[in-house]
């Protein structure tokens, strides 16, 4: 698991990389969070020698990293992923070790994954923004909405990161806007419109231009917060 398509690239097909020693019946797995069209490419030139390669993204965070509870997508061969799974399984919570389809299909669901967690985060934090302008405990406002239909994963953790103002990573900004890059490229080559994610892209160029790159990602929060002229 490496940063980005390039770092991936180089690993594996650089001059030293592996596939300069792979042996016919490997298989690669790649867990970073790169581009699909990368993904297919080196997967194509895995199999050529005669090996194999399945992409592998994360969801769930340090928490997940540290608990083995990280859910896990994966795009690639479905006999090399049934080969895999118990390696997998280990880092995964196993009913979320899921095969998604052929290569580049995990780092497909992984951008959907980004997506989702940006345009929720934002909504999240515009509604406690809502709550502290007009004098209500946001607090409180929170727990309410875990215990109804807007429950999520990104209300319970990065919500409260947002109203403690604690945004030690956790997952940095820099790496998310990483993510987005290749989630608006990937939206344009398959001609998607999305304008919520639009607005996320901008919300979170807004946060790495004050200085917040190294920051847990649900410091964008702290943007949507400032724009309304909380603290």
């Amino acid at each position: 698991m490496v940063p980005d398509s390039p770092d991936v690239e180089l690993v594996l097909d650089g001059a030293n990389g592996v596939f300069s020693a792979m042996q016919p019946g490997t298989i690669v797995i790649d867990m970073s969070s790169i581009t699909p069209a990368t993904a297919q490419r080196l997967a194509a030139k895995a199999r050529a020698l005669g090996g194999g390669m399945l992409d592998a993204p994360v969801s769930g965070g340090d928490i997940g990293a540290i608990n083995g509870t990280l859910s896990i997508m994966v795009g690639g061969d479905a006999a090399d992923f049934s080969a895999a799974k118990p390696i997998l399984d280990v880092m995964g919570n196993p009913d979320k070790v899921l095969h998604v389809g052929e290569s580049g299909a995990g780092q497909l669901c992984k951008l959907c994954n980004q997506m989702v967690i940006g345009g929720t985060l934002v909504v999240v934090a515009e509604a406690l923004a809502l709550a502290r302008k007009a004098g209500v405990d946001a607090a409180k406002v929170r727990e309410a909405l875990l215990g109804g239909f807007a429950q999520s994963r990104v209300l319970e953790v990065h919500g409260e990161r947002a109203l403690k103002g604690t945004f030690k990573p956790g997952f940095k900004t820099h790496l998310y806007a990483k993510d987005m890059r290749n989630v608006v490229a990937t939206l344009a080559e398959q001609h998607v419109a999305a304008p919520v994610t639009a607005v996320v892209q901008q919300l979170l160029h807004a946060t790495m231009a004050a200085g917040h790159g190294e920051d847990d990602n649900s410091v964008m929060a702290k943007t949507v917060f400032d724009m309304a002229g909380l603290k």
